[in-house]
């Protein structure tokens, strides 16, 4: 009823998903898993109810992806910043993995702990540098592409000031 009232979609108010677009806004899910910018953040959960709507346009203007297969995360730890700091949210397309892989900021899968990192792949080759933006933290480099499991591109990040 709350819903209807308002004119927003029941997923706001906490119930079922919509992916409708109500008033140009496109929900996109938040998953309850936090992405490591430090030593790595273990998943408790993979499925999320919507948290930010985008207008639809924008979001098109991001990525050619549907908005069922972005995700936005939360960052935990400083290895990013200054680029990504602890609480930022980050919305991940996975469409951007493999065969897409070019440089840019990156989730990824490392052993059972989610990262953020830099990807700094070479012109050619399997081989890429993983970066973190902080120097405090250490690169791995020459890492093979085969042995990353990439879960998205970061593109797009939001913080709180102050």
């Amino acid at each position: 009823k709350l819903a209807r009232y308002f004119s927003i979609p029941e997923s706001l108010l906490g119930g079922p998903a919509d992916e409708e677009p109500v008033g140009g806004l496109i929900p996109v899910k938040r998953s309850p898993v936090r992405a490591s910018a430090g030593p790595g953040a273990i998943p408790y959960e993979q499925a999320g109810k919507p948290y930010f709507a985008f207008d639809e346009n924008w979001l098109k203007s991001l990525t050619a992806s549907p908005p069922s297969k972005l995700s936005i995360i939360r960052v935990e730890g400083d290895s990013m910043a200054p680029t990504l700091n602890a609480g930022d949210d980050i919305l991940v397309d996975p469409a951007d993995c493999a065969e897409r892989l070019r440089d840019g900021i990156y989730v990824l899968r490392a052993d059972e702990a989610l990262v953020v990192k830099r990807l700094a792949p070479p012109p050619a080759g399997r081989r890429v540098t993983v970066q973190s933006d902080n120097p405090a933290y250490p690169d791995w480099p020459d890492c093979d592409i085969d042995d990353l499991q990439c879960i998205g591109r970061v593109i797009w990040a939001g913080r709180k000031i102050g």
